[in-house]
């Protein structure tokens, strides 16, 4: 069960990282990304990387604690009584 739930958070993170990835990088060029005022030096493919990578963990955390939130056959059994 623990690696269906897995595959439940991951996936949908994982297509739709993808779409925050693409669409944020077709509006942003990473040679003009700049944090705190210094200049980002790192290669055009790791910015990519990372970008995907952070847009992944936050669209996991987001489908994993809609996942936690869901309630169980247990609440839905009380609610109905």
């Amino acid at each position: 069960m623990r690696l269906r739930w897995l595959m439940w958070v991951l996936w949908p993170a994982f297509l739709m990282g993808g779409a925050a990835t693409a669409t944020v990088f077709s509006v942003v060029d990473p040679g003009d990304l700049t944090f705190f005022g210094h200049q980002v030096e790192a290669s055009r493919e790791a910015v990519y990387t990372i970008g995907f990578l952070v847009a992944w963990l936050f669209c996991a955390l987001s489908s994993g604690l809609t996942l936690y939130t869901m309630p169980t056959k247990l609440e839905e059994t009380d609610e109905l009584e």
